[in-house]
This record gives C-alpha cells, sequence and structure tokens, in this order.
C-alpha cells in the first residue's frame, strides 16, 4: 500500500492505491471463501470501483486508463450478476472509502472518530445500498439489513457497520435528504470501530496484526449474510495450522536453519534457472526434526538453577486442545502431580497450538512465582511444584547458552500440586449435581478472591479450567487452574471464549472486576445443565447474553439448584461492566453457611 494516497503534483499515487485496495479486497474476500466455504466451489464475488460522476462500477484500471482516476470515490466487494455483469447496487456486498484523512482521525485527540465527511459518505453509500436491497427484484433476504463500510487510508483504517429496517424510511419527494437523516437518527445503528497499521510495508493484509484481523472480520461477515454459515470454523482451521505450514515449507523448500539454534530460516535454491518448470511433489523432501512424544512411562530430568529432579509420567490427559500429563516425582512414586510441557524453543512458527503451549507453561509458570512471592497459599490455587527444563541424555553440544539439536534439548516445563477431574469431565459422565455446583462456586470465589488480594485476575474460567479433587483429602475441594491468561496489569488481554468470557471482556478486550465472577456464573450454568446455544461470533455471544440476562433464563436455572446461587447470579448481573469492587467475601460467607447448613444443622452466625 503507498506511504501517501493524493499527490498533488500527479496522479500516479492514487491511481496505485486505488489498484491496491482493489488487490487487497480482491484478495481478502478470495482467501476467506476459499478457507471457510471451500475451494471447491467457484468464487461468487468480484471486486469494482465506484465512480462519482454517475455512482457506476468501473474497474480501477479501466478508469487510470481513461484518465477518470480522480473521480473515483470507492470499491465494492460485488455479487456476480449474469444478467447485469456491469454491476447493482443491489449486488454491493461490501464497501471500501478510501480517504487521506483517517490516520489523523484515528487518535486520543480525536475519540478515534471518522471525519464528518467521511462520515458522511459512507452513511451516503450504506443508505443506497440498503434501499437498493430492498427494492430488488431478486429475492434477498431480510436478514441483509446491514452494511459493512472499511475507511482506510495508507497506514489506519476502521471499520463501520450500518444496520436498520429500511423500510421504515418514510420518503418524501421533495425532502429526500432531510427524510434520509430522519431514518439514521431514528432507525439505524450505526457503530465505528477504529484500527491502525492495517498495511504492510509489501502491501499485503498483516495476518498476525489486529487491525488487518478486524478489517478481515468485517468482510467475513458481509459474505456470511449471502453465503451463509462457513462450512469451516476457524478453530478446525487453526487446529490445522501446523499441517499446513508444512506443506508451505515443502512447496518454497524453506528448510530449518539448524546451525545457529535460533529457529530462524533460510531459503535453499537447489537450482538457478531462467525456465518455470513444475515441481513434482514427490521429489521435494523435507528433512523434519525428530518428534518427542511422551507416553505414560516416559520419565523426564528437569534441571532448575541450582537442582535436576526425575519425573515418571502416570497418564496423559487433554484439555480439548493440547496435551498435559499427570506424573510423579521419581523419589516419590505415590504422590500425583500436574505436568505441563511446552514447545521446543527453536520452533518460532506461530502455530496456534505454541501459543497455547506458551501460555499454560511459560506464563502460567509465571503468574504462579508471582503468586508464591505474595504468600497466596490457598488451597483452592494450584501451587508450583517445580519449573525448568527437560535434561537429554547423552551430552548436550549447546552452545553460547543455547540449544542442541536434540529434540527435547531446552523444552520448558512447570509442575504444579493438586490433581483431579475437570469439570468439564465431571459434566460428560453425569457427576456434577447440585451439591457440587454450591462447592465449585464457593471454592473458586475463594481462589478469586485470593488472587484480587494480590491484584491478579484470572481471565479465562470454563469447565476445562476448574478440577475436583477427591484422591487423598476428607473433604473434596476444587481447584481453579490455567492461570496462563491471567491479568497483571493494563495490557495484559483475557483469552476469548464465546461460551464463558464476560460481556465486557468480549466488548472491550478487558476485564472488570465482575468479569471472573460473571465466567464463573456462565460455566456453573452449563455445568449444570443449562442450555447454550452453538455461538460462531462475538455479536451472536452479546446477544445470547443479552437475551439471557433480560429474560432472567440463568437465574431462573441456578435458583433450580439453590436460592444462594440464584441470589449470586442476581448480584452480579448488577455489578457487570460497573468500576464497582466485587464484594467476595459476604458471598463466601453465606456459601459456606449454605454448606454447614446442608451437613451438620444450623448454627447461629454473629454477623452477616
Amino acid at each position: 500500500m503507498p506511504r501517501a494516497i493524493y499527490d498533488t503534483a500527479s496522479g500516479t499515487v492514487e491511481a496505485t492505491a486505488y489498484l491496491a485496495v482493489e488487490d487487497f479486497l480482491h484478495s481478502s474476500v478470495k482467501g476467506l471463501w476459499e478457507s471457510f466455504w471451500g475451494q471447491d466451489e467457484p468464487l461468487p464475488f468480484y471486486v469494482s470501483s465506484i465512480h462519482n460522476s454517475n455512482l457506476r462500477f468501473y474497474q480501477a484500471e479501466k478508469a487510470i486508463a481513461k484518465g477518470r482516476v480522480g473521480g473515483l470515490c470507492a470499491t465494492a466487494i460485488m455479487l456476480n450478476n449474469p444478467k447485469h455483469p456491469q454491476g447493482k447496487w443491489d449486488d454491493v456486498v461490501q464497501l471500501a472509502i478510501l480517504r487521506p484523512d483517517i490516520g489523523n482521525r484515528a487518535s486520543v485527540e480525536n475519540d478515534c472518530k471518522p471525519s464528518l465527511s467521511a462520515l458522511g459518505e459512507a452513511l451516503f453509500f450504506t443508505l443506497r445500498v440498503l434501499f437498493a436491497r430492498s427494492l430488488s427484484k431478486y429475492n434477498i433476504p431480510l436478514s441483509l439489513n446491514s452494511v459493512y463500510v472499511l475507511l482506510v487510508d495508507s497506514q489506519y483504517g476502521g471499520v463501520l457497520k450500518v444496520e436498520g429496517d429500511i423500510t421504515k424510511l418514510e420518503m418524501d419527494v421533495n425532502d429526500v435528504y432531510g427524510c434520509a437523516a430522519e431514518w439514521i437518527k431514528t432507525n439505524a445503528l450505526i457503530t465505528f470501530s477504529p484500527v491502525d497499521r492495517i498495511w504492510t510495508k509489501l502491501g499485503n493484509a498483516n495476518w498476525g496484526d489486529i487491525g488487518a484481523l478486524q478489517v478481515l472480520f468485517a468482510t467475513f461477515h458481509s459474505i456470511t449474510q449471502y453465503a451463509g454459515i462457513s462450512n469451516n470454523s476457524v478453530e478446525d482451521l487453526a487446529a490445522d495450522h501446523s499441517s499446513r505450514l508444512q506443506a508451505r515449507r515443502i512447496e518454497r523448500q524453506l528448510w530449518d536453519s539448524r546451525s545457529s539454534g535460533n529457529g530462524l530460516f533460510r531459503l535453499e535454491q537447489h537450482c538457478a534457472s531462467t525456465e518455470i518448470v513444475e515441481v513434482h511433489e514427490e521429489s521435494v523432501t523435507l528433512v523434519s526434526e525428530k518428534s518427542m512424544k511422551l507416553e505414560a512411562g516416559s520419565v523426564l530430568l528437569i534441571e532448575d538453577s541450582n537442582w535436576q529432579k526425575g519425573y515418571h509420567i502416570n497418564e496423559v490427559l487433554t484439555d480439548g486442545e493440547i496435551p498435559y500429563y499427570i506424573a510423579s516425582p521419581v523419589e516419590d512414586p505415590g504422590k500425583a502431580l500436574f505436568m505441563y510441557v511446552g514447545s521446543h524453543p527453536s520452533q518460532l512458527e506461530p502455530a496456534w497450538e505454541d501459543m497455547k503451549l506458551w501460555y499454560q507453561v511459560q506464563r502460567q509458570t509465571k503468574i504462579l512465582k508471582i503468586m508464591k512471592q505474595n504468600g497466596l497459599s490457598s488451597k483452592y490455587l494450584p501451587q508450583l511444584s517445580a519449573s525448568g527444563r527437560i535434561v537429554h541424555p547423552g551430552k548436550c553440544r549447546r552452545q553460547n547458552g543455547g540449544n542442541c539439536d536434540y529434540p527435547c534439548c531446552g523444552i520448558p516445563i512447570l509442575v504444579t500440586t493438586s490433581v483431579g477431574t475437570t469439570v468439564a469431565d465431571m459434566v460428560r459422565v453425569g457427576q456434577f449435581g447440585k451439591d457440587e455446583a454450591i462447592r465449585c462456586c464457593h471454592d473458586c470465589l475463594s481462589a478469586l478472591s485470593a488472587a484480587a488480594s494480590a491484584g491478579i485476575r484470572h481471565g479465562d474460567i470454563r469447565p476445562e479450567n476448574v478440577i475436583f479433587v477427591t484422591s487423598g483429602v476428607s473433604q473434596p475441594y476444587f481447584v481453579l487452574v490455567g492461570w496462563g491468561h491471567a491479568i497483571l496489569e493494563e495490557k495484559d488481554r483475557p483469552a476469548m471464549n464465546l461460551h464463558f468470557s464476560s460481556t465486557y471482556a468480549l466488548q472491550e478486550g478487558r476485564l472488570c472486576s465482575a468479569s471472573d465472577a460473571e465466567s464463573l456464573v456462565y460455566m456453573l450454568y452449563f455445568s449444570s445443565g443449562g442450555d447454550m446455544p452453538d455461538l460462531d461470533s462475538i455479536e451472536g455471544a452479546l446477544q445470547w447474553r443479552q437475551t439471557s440476562w433480560s429474560r432472567r433464563l440463568i437465574q431462573q436455572k441456578l435458583g433450580d439448584i439453590s436460592a444462594v446461587l440464584k441470589a449470586f447470579a442476581d448480584y452480579v448481573d448488577s455489578l457487570c461492566g460497573t468500576p464497582y469492587r466485587m464484594d467476595y467475601d459476604i458471598w463466601l460467607r453465606r456459601l459456606e453457611r449454605h454448606n454447614r447448613g446442608e451437613e451438620h444443622g444450623k448454627e447461629i452466625e454473629t454477623s452477616i
């Protein structure tokens, strides 16, 4: 993407910018379609630009060739229409407006809002699209009542969404613009989200940048309006990331550079030829590293700064995404511990599963060390037993503090106390009943209260991150685990889960005081048999939360279990999204009193 959009001396930069926008939209819609709806289906979309003289659609190349680039005012993703190949307004799927002042407006001083001229232009286009859809001769679904507009320049951008029922537009031919303005004020829902740095220096979408992802998500939702729910989910594609990455390395002959041990890659060109030749897949071989496979019965030696300790793996488990292990120290075979094993330090490809391992091992190790330093020793919190790196057999040939080429050299490991069954597994086998729900609420709140005293919030409460400890204890209890996504400071971001994340986390990407408690309520609701719909977007997740709270579905379900859980849900509902502090103590006392009342009869309480 060019650094500047408009050049007063020449139209060359401007022309290149429009070509870049068309290329970006075409690459985006083509890539999303092939990834989510299937490569076998032909692409039903194309990209065209809009000229301001007659508001008709032209390819940017044709406008440039005719010297009319100065009249281009927008670019659109269009639905293929064999009857009208030139394009009609009811064929518009998404719009992009190229403006030079988006970056100037994407700042704190301007509240991250677009300029009034850019906003007015975008609203004019969206209103025209909605109006064209309502008058279309084709069977356009009523759900197509929203339009996404990308406001972009060479560096920054924003996503504008306009939604509303255009049938409520009361038209007066003597005051067309006044009627449109009135409809926008009374019937339209307008949202704008600024993003920055949405282009790389190469002119391609940077998939590792949240800005580019936000723009692509708008295109994804625009396609969904026409094509329906995608055949593939984001989770499925993420699970296959490693295999696709390996296939691309084979295709491009990228080989792992082991000599430096720093995980970088070098390109080896095996031949130099000016001819374009066909390369057969069987002629390319990839020399891959030996993979380390941990099984029950394996013994690992962990090295810290001043000691070495062996652990015997007894059982291999999974949280549904990545594995973890039940292990015991070699010198104490009867003691059970959780063991988390990270990825090799040289494997720095941005794989989805590698990031999950990093949060599970390295980040969680940091959080547990901070808890230990702050003296948090609640039995409802996991305790750090050991952390270090794997020591492999034989002589290590690492140099300058790095790692050698042995498959497991330097892999980080975390060992924690308290071993139990996850709530997810308990629900699966029908072992999570009324008593477990009340005890789980009390114990998780105890863990959250203890962590909050040190300024730590969990940020990833779900059934897989709560375990039920029964072995070796007189009274079973729950432990809140999975602290890798914990929030220590303002810049930290929680994990996003459409079913269990709090409303504030989904909307703002941060936690408020009651966020963890709200996630706990959703977990209890789900674990107690509450109806959890299939959610495929943040918008759908927020809509489900709003409907459930407003209709009191969550309170009714938890009320069937106990009055105290219903009251707790009411309290959390009143606190969601507010800056007020979460009062853990009063609910811990009420839950504890409820448990004592069931087990030992009623007792007199001197305080409330």
